[in-house]
């Protein structure tokens, strides 16, 4: 519910919450009753809207993270090396989230930040984290998602999508060439735990007029899978 808030709608009376996430108003009424009263969501009248304490839930969840506090001197050093920002998400349902991000100093027009939220199809690390799914669960993944063509690249077809992820299961890597946003390339790898399990994926992205892909390939796949192979190593010495 707490999701049905959003720059374009910051304020919203229980009517209009209840017909962005589909509930009754009744069920709407008692959570958000309950939310006030937490002090996460305030009400004036009959309009609702967030309060400050709801980024309490945000950096809980990114401090029992550990692997976050793991990757961020090695993340740093990769943005450095490459002069390109470099992010870490993980997968949550349908979509990946970003729980860290060196940001470059070059502009970029996609603007992304802790807690974002991007389809996992149409990214390089969301492609990575579906590689660690089993079958079963990549299959329904699949079957259940609906494929948007976000720009002339990007693969909805679901037997390209399905030969790619497991491609990358593979190859340790996945690129992805303008299939989010026209102009901007990512490549990812994965972040394994001590039982082999990928539990984060980490990418290098840049602006297609900056670095071509045969770059990304020759130069940043080299850097970004041994930054990686080095968080995955931190994460298997603590036992995450």
């Amino acid at each position: 519910m707490v999701n049905s808030f959003s720059s374009e709608n910051p304020a919203q009376t229980l009517s209009e919450v209840a017909e962005r996430t589909g509930l009754t108003r009744a069920t709407v009424r008692r959570v958000l009753l309950t939310l006030v009263e937490l002090g996460y969501v305030s009400q004036r009248g009959r309009v609702f809207s967030l309060t400050p304490k709801v980024l309490d839930l945000g950096y809980s969840f990114l401090s029992s993270l550990r692997v976050v506090d793991l990757a961020q001197s090695s993340m740093e050093r990769l943005a450095e090396v490459v002069a390109e920002s470099s992010s870490m998400a993980v997968l949550d349902g349908s979509e990946i989230v970003y729980v860290a991000r060196v940001p470059t100093k070059r502009i970029m027009t996609i603007a992304l930040a802790l807690g974002s939220r991007l389809p996992a199809y149409a990214t390089s690390m969301g492609r990575v984290l579906l590689s660690g799914l089993p079958d079963p669960e990549l299959d329904d993944y699949i079957a259940r998602t609906e494929f948007e063509k976000l720009t002339p690249h990007t693969v909805t077809d679901r037997r390209r999508l399905r030969h790619l992820v497991r491609q990358c299961r593979e190859d340790g890597f996945a690129l992805v060439d303008q299939e989010l946003e026209e102009g901007v390339r990512s490549i990812a790898a994965p972040i394994h735990n001590g039982k082999g399990i990928v539990i984060a994926a980490l990418n290098v992205s840049c602006h297609a007029s900056r670095v071509d892909v045969e770059r990304m390939k020759v130069e940043f796949r080299p850097r970004l899978l041994e930054t990686a192979a080095e968080i995955t190593s931190r994460a298997t010495a603590v036992s995450i």
